[in-house]
Parts: C-alpha cells; structure tokens; sequence
C-alpha cells in the first residue's frame, strides 16, 4: 500500500483553494491520504469550510488527526465535524480505522519531552494536570492501536514521539515538540510498521523508534525543503 502524508497545511480564511490540486495529485500516487494536525491556522470554522472544499479533490480515503492550531479558537470539535462531514476520518479518541488490510489509529499527542527529561506529575497541581493531560493522549493512541486486528499499521500524529525528527529545531524547545511516552506505546505494537507526525517546521523528514519503526516527520515546511514533491510518499 502506498501512503501519502503531509502536515502543518496551516489553511487561512483569505486562502483560496490552496489545496486542492495538491489532494487530486496525492490521490493519483497513493491509496490513502494522511494529514497530520495544524489543518487549520486558528482553528476556525471558517479555515476547515475551506479544507473541507479541498477535500473534494481526494479520490481515496483520507484520515487525519488535529494540531494544537486546531485547538487555538475553542472550537476544534466543529472543526473535525466540518471535516468529517467532508469526508475524512478523524482520529481523536482512541479510534481505529481499518481498510484493505492496513489499520491506522492516531490522536494529536502531546508535548511533555523526552527520556530522563519528561515532565513527571510532581509538585504543582498545574504541572500534575498538565502530566494527566499527557497521558491521556498516549492513552487515547494505545486504545486505538489494541483495537486493530492488521498486521499492518500506521500511527498517526502531530506531536513527535522521538527526538531524531526534531534535529534542527532549538534544543530549548524540544519538549514541547513531543514527548518519548508515545515511542514507548508504539514499541509495544508489533503490526506497527510506521508512524506519522508534522509540527516539527524546522525538523528532519526522518526517524526511528527505540525499536526500529520507521517515523516520518511530514510538517509541510519540512517537505518543502527536500524538494522532491510537496507531500511524503512511502510504501507499508
């Protein structure tokens, strides 16, 4: 199966069609189409309506997590029904999606760091509920994982789960690109043959797991700079 992903599309409300060609060329190369969060600059209906209106130009499944943007103005669950209703799976809670074989499950992620430097719920209550909130996700991406019966899966996400993706950004802000608690999950799944993450603007293409599953940083400036084509193209 061939798998097309792109993240960070980062749609404003003056922006005309700006993805449509781009969803009709991804869906003559692959069999599903992956965005990885930030669809959305502000998070307004009025950025997803124009997705939306894009997607009509995907002619194969389309599956998609959403971006801390996506959250900016309070308003992400009409954001994913403006995109559901368009067509798109969204993985946000803890569900799965299987398809000619290949299964998929995602959420957003969180921030948090990484290894010996995540953040652990101690001392503040503001911290402990933040630590929570970070467990969740993981959570929510463990429940969708358990619930698939393929031996072939993709993760997908918009917070990083390793830091080998990150390589170029400042090291300063490296825990609030992703956390390793996501990694751990992922290892933990046999049938998971690579995993998806955008935010990363200014981060590498590629990555592995602990344990060796591929990972692919596809945040659309990330892309841009390879040069090959706008959006990442691999094979399961």
């Amino acid at each position: 199966m061939r798998i097309a992903a792109i993240g960070d599309l980062h749609v404003q409300e003056t922006m005309t069609q700006p993805y449509r060609a781009l969803f009709a060329d991804m869906s003559g190369d692959a069999d599903f189409i992956l965005l990885c969060g930030d669809l959305t600059n502000y998070g307004k209906t009025s950025e997803a309506e124009i997705l939306a209106a894009d997607l009509a130009a995907a002619t194969v499944p389309v599956i998609a997590v959403l971006g801390n943007h996506d959250h900016e103005s309070g308003n992400a669950d009409s954001v994913k029904d403006i995109l559901t209703h368009a067509g798109a799976r969204i993985l946000d809670g803890g569900e799965a999606f299987e398809l000619e074989g290949v299964g998929f499950a995602g959420c957003m992620g969180a921030m948090g760091g990484f290894g010996r430097g995540m953040l652990s719920a101690f001392g503040e209550t503001a911290v402990k509920t933040f630590v929570q909130s970070c467990l969740e996700e993981t959570m929510k991406l463990e429940t969708g994982l358990r619930m698939l019966r393929t031996d072939r899966a993709v993760a997908v996400l918009h917070y990083a789960p390793v830091t080998e993706t990150l390589e170029g950004e400042p090291l300063e802000i490296f825990p609030f690109l992703g956390n390793s608690r996501l990694a751990e999950t992922i290892d933990r799944f046999d049938n998971v043959k690579a995993v998806v993450h955008g935010h990363a603007h200014r981060g590498v293409h590629r990555g592995a797991t602990p344990k060796g599953v591929p990972v692919y940083n596809v945040a659309r400036p990330v892309l841009v700079a390879l040069g090959e084509r706008p959006y990442a193209l691999f094979e399961i």
